[in-house]
């Protein structure tokens, strides 16, 4: 079979600057470019042209709905979709789609988290256009949606979605990069854009038998499972051949996400049995964020017709890696330079360790927004283990980068000029930084030659969240290291100035810069004496996000008020209880219609045939019988323990929230943890005729 070679297919289904410089007026494209990059509104004549030309070239491609694409705060996507067919006053069909709906839709926001600052009563919200990320058509089999990328606000302006205080977080640290350079003498500088790539972790499992699994179907992972005899010890999956069938998905899933103007750069095989990995090209923050969401749809989609089921669940195996989200990003200007980028140009390098120190400074004070912004349902069972980060946050920088920040910091001898210093290691730092530097896979944020890595989000996140909380801090540390060099700048130059910034930065972050192993005991010791945040349940880590602190940086920065700050809590913290809920349900119904009935059926079984033995052969079948009086033991643990799930999920239901939160943390993970073990004792020593489901082995085998 023939197929288009991606570069006659990519962006095709993408109205994208190509294809809105071919329809619109040239006064219109220039007017919607002045809107995307420089903020300015289109007024209602204009929108109604651009909606024009953007409806007919979704009718060129076969789209017959359009829909305001959104994020709600479910790490979702939500489209409520909308005919472009109507008819005329003789009842004649038209294709219609004007300004006004371009702009502004209102889909009903009383069904969607919001933290409590909407009633259920009080359902009205809008979406809003937002034209910095290109609208495209997501194809279906008699057609396609015209998906418009929005921002969702409740009727009072409040924010109900992750892409506004993306948006804002993204203005606070390109508004200050833009000072620090104007500071640097870039005068021609017109922006300076935040990029980021994030790499997305999953595992695939044959639907035949993932569909006889009630917990891979409603929960995303397993609920009780004994790790199989050859998991992940013989480290032969990492990077090996890729299987055909998930090789063909691969290549659909790409082929889809060209059309979009998505460009996947890397794909492999990942640790664990029947995990992969996608890292798609770097993109603007805010295009990089729906893309991601892109490429996760489309890979579910794609799923489903190669007879898959995907799994981005944080931990779907016990015993085996889980999947992670690995966020990179940096900082572009308009010349095309990444300001991450070490260089052979002394006062280059000057600049890039400003922007480095900068980053480094806002994470040592505010890293706890970091840990709060990965807290998930999930996640809780995913930090520390394995190839996952720990949930201590902390930065590898690599030796060459700690020993020029400790010679900054520790000055340099009177005789020796200010200069020498940049000329003795800036130098060999190109090199070094491309060639020889190493990789700490402990270490939750690691700078990786031309950028910082977030290795803790989880695979099912959308990276809005956790990206919105490091620029944040990011933002907040330029804003500082500007605010010093400004104050220097008279007695000292720009240079000198930038240095004793630097050199702050890097004696303030010395506490969140940790080049060691990440896993060790030890760290969590030092980690603690360091004023580092340790926090182990996502209760505890989402609680974070209430801190003084916390809550005057981002409502000082504009990213959200003291309220949205709160109801953004509650959101996370009401996902929490009821995820966890959902599984206490599951496991239950799991015990009790098949691993309860399994050993009844094994001990029928047993003593059918030990009967049948005669009765000398009985008297000497000792260890026979202490098998049939084991599998009663387990039976009776089961059942005892099932009567204390029961009990506490009607408990949760006369609680308050943070109690629920509380009771779910303490007593029921732990008690999930303890029927687990009970069941998986029971399926290592059942028959395979009498196994209720699909073990380990079977699930972790791609036909």
């Amino acid at each position: 079979m023939e197929f288009n070679k991606a570069r006659d297919i990519f962006g095709m289904y993408v109205f994208d600057r190509r294809a809105m410089k071919e329809r619109l007026p040239q006064h219109i494209f220039e007017a919607l470019m002045a809107s995307i990059e420089g903020g300015q509104k289109l007024d209602s004549a204009m929108a109604d042209m651009v909606a024009a030309a953007m409806k007919e070239w979704a009718l060129s491609k076969g789209a017959t709905h359009w829909t305001h694409w959104f994020h709600p705060r479910t790490e979702l996507t939500a489209e409520k979709h909308m005919s472009f067919m109507s008819k005329d006053e003789n009842g004649m069909p038209i294709e219609s789609f004007k300004g006004k709906e371009l702009i502004q839709s209102e889909p009903d926001a009383s069904s969607l988290p919001s933290g409590g600052i909407r009633s259920t009563f009080e359902a009205r919200g809008y979406s809003a256009w937002d034209p910095s990320s290109p609208a495209f058509i997501m194809m279906s089999k008699k057609g396609g949606t015209l998906c418009i990328p929005s921002v969702f606000i409740s009727y009072d302006g409040t924010p109900l979605d992750l892409k506004t205080p993306l948006l804002k977080a993204v203005d606070a640290v390109e508004t200050r990069s833009m000072r620090l350079l104007k500071l640097f003498g870039n005068r021609g500088i017109k922006w300076a854009h935040v990029t980021v790539g994030a790499e997305q972790e999953f595992f695939l499992v044959d639907n035949p038998v993932a569909k006889d699994r009630m917990d891979l179907k409603y929960c995303g992972r397993t609920l009780l499972g004994c790790c199989p005899p050859k998991g992940q010890q013989m480290e032969d999956h990492y990077f090996g051949s890729i299987p055909s069938r998930v090789l063909s998905f691969m290549e659909d899933v790409e082929r889809d996400l060209y059309r979009l103007g998505v460009v996947i750069t890397t794909r492999h095989n990942e640790v664990a049995p029947c995990q992969f990995e996608f890292a798609p090209q770097f993109a603007d923050a805010n295009l990089a964020c729906d893309q991601n969401q892109q490429i996760m749809d489309i890979m579910r989609k794609m799923a489903k017709r190669h007879d898959f089921q995907l799994l981005l669940h944080e931990k779907p195996f016990a015993g085996l890696n889980g999947s992670g989200k690995h966020v990179n990003f940096s900082i572009m200007d308009s010349e095309g330079r990444n300001l991450l980028m070490p260089s052979s140009n002394h006062r280059k390098n000057i600049q890039f360790l400003m922007f480095l120190s900068a980053f480094l400074l806002g994470a040592s004070k505010f890293h706890s927004l970091f840990r709060a912004s990965i807290a998930s349902p999930g996640n809780i069972h995913r930090l520390g283990g394995n190839e996952a980060p720990p949930a201590i946050m902390s930065a590898y920088l690599g030796t060459t980068l700690t020993n020029i920040l400790e010679a900054v910091e520790k000055g340099l001898p009177d005789d020796m000029p200010a200069q020498a210093l940049i000329d003795l290691g800036m130098n060999k730092l190109p090199s070094v930084m491309a060639d020889n530097s190493d990789r700490n896979r402990t270490a939750p944020i690691a700078f990786t030659g031309n950028k910082f890595e977030f290795r803790a989000p989880g695979a099912s996140q959308s990276i809005a969240g956790p990206l919105t909380m490091v620029l944040a801090a990011w933002a907040w540390g330029l804003e500082k290291m500007g605010d010093m060099i400004e104050s220097k700048i008279g007695e000292l130059d720009v240079i000198d100035a930038a240095i004793e910034s630097i050199r702050f930065a890097a004696s303030e972050s010395r506490n969140f810069r940790f080049e060691g192993n990440a896993y060790s005991m030890e760290w969590q010791e030092e980690a603690k004496r360091r004023g580092l945040t340790v926090t182990n349940t996502t209760p505890e880590a989402l609680a974070l996000f209430l801190l003084p602190e916390n809550r005057e940086l981002l409502s000082r920065l504009n990213i959200m008020t003291e309220r949205e700050i709160i109801a953004y809590y509650e959101i996370r913290i009401e996902q929490y209880i009821k995820t966890v809920e959902i599984e206490l349900g599951i496991l239950r119904n799991m015990v009790w219609e098949g691993v309860l009935p399994a050993i009844s059926k094994q001990i029928l079984m047993e003593s059918a045939a030990l009967a049948s033995l005669p009765e000398e052969s009985r008297k000497e079948a000792v260890s026979w019988n202490a098998y049939i009086a084991r599998l009663g033991t387990l039976k009776n643990k089961l059942l005892s323990a099932s009567d204390k799930l029961e009990g506490l999920r009607e408990r949760l239901h006369t609680m308050e929230m943070e109690e629920q939160s509380a009771a779910i943390t303490n007593e029921g993970l732990p008690l999930c943890e303890y029927i687990r073990n009970l069941c998986d004792t029971a399926e290592s020593i059942l028959a395979g005729d009498n196994l209720p489901y699909p073990t380990y082995t079977k699930i972790l085998s791609i036909s």
